[in-house]
């Protein structure tokens, strides 16, 4: 069984300019329309409830996040390390243009030439799984990531759907991971999964 056992803050940055220095391909990103339930995620994968942020204002933070997480394989004990990177949350409608295009010059930029990144995680709210932003996110990133990356869908939030809604959705994305933070569904899955690709041992089947 594989566990985070270890999640601290260690930077923020507004651009790729102020991303952290290092030669690892080891960084997660995480990235998601505001409100899907980033924040909730990344503090339940790691069991740490203060971690980020969960903010009440969709779209308030502009920053790049990075934090150091430590990975145990509780069969042979071996400890992994990684970088999760918190991207802002995008198309929140509140924010001035100038801001906002500003904003998206520096994700695009980031996510496009940032060649530390090994994952990319887009988290998805189960309730608005067609939205036209979310497509153009999955269409970005796969004319962005290289061979060397992967880039994994989550559906968040999976508690608020019943188990015919759960079937329905599952069925159109057979890809995707379906999680809810409140109950702690899924979330051992997408620690292996995450712990695997940083390994170079996922399998795209399982």
């Amino acid at each position: 069984m594989i566990e985070i056992v270890d999640a601290k803050f260690v930077t923020s940055a507004a651009n790729i300019e102020g991303a952290p220095d290092t030669d690892k391909q080891n960084e997660v990103v995480f990235m998601a329309r505001s409100n899907a339930g980033k924040s909730s995620l990344l503090n339940a994968l790691s069991n740490h409830k203060g971690l980020a942020k969960v903010s009440s204002t969709p779209g308030k933070t502009r920053l790049i996040n990075y934090f150091d997480v430590t990975f145990i394989d509780r069969e042979d004990a071996k400890k992994s390390f990684a970088k999760f990177v918190d991207l802002p949350g995008f198309g929140y409608a509140k924010v001035s243009k100038s801001i906002k295009s500003d904003w998206e010059k520096n994700l695009t930029d980031y996510i496009s030439q940032r060649k530390q990144i090994k994952l990319f995680i887009h988290l998805v709210d189960c309730r608005h799984p067609y939205l036209e932003i979310d497509k153009s996110v999955t269409d970005f990133l796969l004319q962005h990531a290289d061979e060397s990356q992967h880039i994994l869908q989550i559906f968040t939030k999976i508690d608020k759907l019943n188990q015919k809604e759960q079937n329905a959705l599952k069925k159109e994305f057979p890809q995707a991971i379906m999680v809810s933070s409140s109950k702690k569904k899924g979330l051992q899955k997408v620690v292996t999964i995450i712990h695997d690709i940083l390994k170079g041992a996922f399998d795209e089947q399982h």
